[in-house]
């Protein structure tokens, strides 16, 4: 059967899509790009904030519309919107043929008149990028912050086995992958669920040690509690670890933070990313905040961009807070105006584009590796150690030579630079 699979949310979610892709393909499917080249159509959904909510509900009304029209026969929705809201979901949406929480891919294979034991081998989607993939290490979380339903969707950490990643890793490596994205809810927990304490530099020691030198690994989605001195240094000395992490510290206040139950202290987040700067100025710090949490006022939102002042992260991403349904912080007082937290916002996009501004500069007139994505005749876009797929920005390169190819990795010489994005030319 041809089928298309839509993947929306995270990156961890796409690595599950993958998963699912390489079920499908062993029991004998094909896999297409285009929902009207499919006979079948799944959606692999985000259900972590109300926005990702809306945007996958009307996913599913387009694909049920496609089916109506007769240019699908079956429709499927698996993943986090179903573990939050199953019930719900299938009494809204009688005509999908098929539910499925995430990684219940048995499930899906028998809706499809399929058997198969899983594997765990996973497949690109169709139209997606080889030479960058995701490696997931772990799912679930185990930290609580009062405004996250992530535990509630994805349950408690679970590790996977560090066999497991490697063999994953060393196949993706052979499929053509030159940058794997390593990623968890928090990869610095990695282990605690198994040995106690955190086994994250034991696993980046075994990928370094498993995987070829034109591969190159960057973190995402560190939890600042236990980002160490030491797990600095390992990264910033890793002969095939980018010196690029994402830490979301959400907030900088010390009321908020301890609101949010992220258990740190400002101080010591400011000890974090100066210690990542004095092992190396070019760093590259990314990071989240969230602006308009319940008893933000106008001092702690002003105490926010102090921080971001002081740090001076390369990149941010900011949103403003959402009520989630089930978690603590959906029921405490001094709830911020929708109007207040836009705003708050916009000042703050608008000070941390100017703060990235001011980082881009840097490497003006200096040459940079960059990993070409796509190539037309002598331009080419691509990405150095500071810029992680789909979030960051872009290298635009002119003059590159015949022959190079998407999934090459070129010097480029910066010869301007832009809030987001860097202009370069081929070395």
């Amino acid at each position: 059967m041809k089928i298309f699979i839509l993947s929306l949310g995270c990156a961890k979610n796409r690595v599950d899509s993958e998963c699912l892709a390489g079920e499908l393909c062993r029991a004998g499917h094909i896999l297409v790009a285009d929902a009207e080249e499919a006979e079948a159509a799944i959606i692999n959904t985000c259900g972590f904030i109300q926005p990702a909510v809306e945007e996958n509900i009307a996913a599913i009304l387009d694909l049920e519309e496609l089916k109506a029209s007769g240019r699908l026969k079956k429709t499927g929705v698996v993943g986090c919107l179903f573990n939050r809201y199953g019930a719900e979901l299938a009494a809204g949406f009688k005509t999908v043929d098929f539910w499925a929480e995430s990684e219940a891919w048995d499930k899906v294979l028998e809706a499809l008149g399929s058997r198969t034991s899983a594997s765990r081998t996973r497949a690109n989607l169709p139209d997606s990028p080889f030479f960058t993939r995701y490696l997931k290490i772990s799912e679930g979380c185990d930290n609580r912050c009062t405004y996250c339903a992530i535990p509630s969707i994805r349950g408690k950490l679970r590790s996977l086995p560090a066999e497991t990643i490697v063999n994953e890793a060393v196949k993706l490596a052979e499929d053509g992958a030159r940058e794997l994205c390593v990623v968890g809810q928090d990869l610095t927990v990695y282990g605690m669920d198994f040995a106690g304490k955190s086994k994250l530099t034991e696993l980046l020691d075994a990928l370094e040690s498993n995987l070829p030198d034109s591969v190159r690994l960057r973190l995402l989605y560190l939890h600042p509690d236990r980002v160490t001195p030491k797990l600095l240094e390992r990264v910033v000395f890793g002969k095939k670890i980018l010196n690029y992490l994402d830490i979301p510290v959400q907030h900088a206040d010390e009321e908020i933070l301890a609101a949010m139950n992220r258990g740190i202290t400002r101080k010591r987040l400011e000890n974090i990313f100066a210690c990542a700067r004095s092992l190396d100025p070019d760093f590259a710090l990314r990071t989240t905040c969230m602006v308009g949490f319940p008893g933000e006022t106008a001092r702690s939102f002003g105490h926010l961009l102090d921080f971001l002042e002081k740090v001076q992260f390369d990149r941010v991403g900011a949103f403003t807070y959402f009520a989630e349904e089930g978690t603590e912080a959906a029921s405490m007082p001094k709830q911020v105006r929708n109007s207040t937290k836009e705003r708050r916002l916009a000042k703050l996009m608008e000070r941390q584009e100017e703060i990235s501004f001011s980082r881009q500069q840097r490497f003006v007139g200096r040459t940079l590796d960059v990993l070409v994505e796509k190539i037309d005749g002598c331009y080419a876009e691509g990405r150095s150690f500071r810029e992680a797929p789909e979030v960051d920005g872009i290298i635009e390169i002119d003059g590159v030579k015949i022959g190079v190819k998407a999934g090459d990795v070129i010097k480029a010489k910066i010869k301007e630079a832009l809030p987001h994005d860097l202009m370069g030319e081929a070395r």
